[in-house]
């Protein structure tokens, strides 16, 4: 977490409102917080208990007051440094909201040859599919944890889902509202279950019934 934060601080040229929450993690983060990094962040949010990541982004979405929010997994799979390609189509006013693809050619890549990261590609194809299938985006990788977002898109959106749910809520419900995702190529730094990742068999299954919810029942 620390070294995450001293790369999003060192990006030049973009004021930034570095929100951080914790959510109870288990190794010495929340130590790390309060004594090495104070300096790094602008907010912290300690959950009281492991709540997951759409609690964890709505939690962030909540405290921010910028024009842009980018949401930021701490694992530094993905390069902070691609802020600026990510930021510049909304600050260019061609578009409200971007995904960084791990897809489209045009960034650096790592990807373990493990079994299970593997499934983890397939996966994703599947439910970027089944997602286009709905919302009708074309995207190349709508799983991306690089999602940025002009702030008044977001005010507009009421989100529930806690988990890793969260991802095909937001992208139905911006698709919902008529706004075009645009797509940019980012770097990707891969990592399997034995290096951390999280991510497990039951969180695809949830994302399923998330596509299927949030497009076929418009009042949700």
């Amino acid at each position: 977490i620390k070294e995450l934060l001293i790369r999003v601080n060192n990006i030049k040229d973009l004021r930034k409102e570095i929100i951080v929450i914790n959510d109870k993690s288990t190794d010495n983060t929340a130590n790390i917080l309060e004594n090495e990094c104070k300096s790094l962040y602008s907010k912290l949010i300690n959950n009281e208990k492991n709540m997951g990541k759409g609690f964890s982004c709505r939690k962030g979405i909540e405290m921010s007051t910028g024009d842009v929010i980018v949401i930021q997994d701490a694992d530094l799979e993905y390069n902070p440094e691609n802020y600026i390609r990510l930021i510049e189509p909304i600050k260019n006013k061609e578009a409200k909201v971007v995904y960084g693809s791990r897809v489209l050619p045009g960034g650096t890549r790592t990807r373990p040859k493990t079994f299970d990261f593997k499934i983890r590609i397939i996966a994703n194809l599947f439910l970027t599919f089944l997602s286009n299938l709905f919302n009708k985006q074309g995207l190349s990788d709508c799983h991306t944890c690089y999602k940025v977002f002009s702030s008044d898109v977001l005010k507009k959106i009421k989100l529930y889902e806690n988990g890793f749910d969260f991802c095909p809520e937001i992208t139905a419900k911006v698709s919902r509202l008529g706004i075009k995702i645009k797509e940019v190529p980012i770097d990707y730094y891969g990592r399997t279950h034995a290096q951390g990742k999280k991510i497990v068999f039951l969180d695809g299954i949830k994302a399923i019934y998330s596509i299927f919810k949030y497009n076929l029942f418009k009042n949700t």
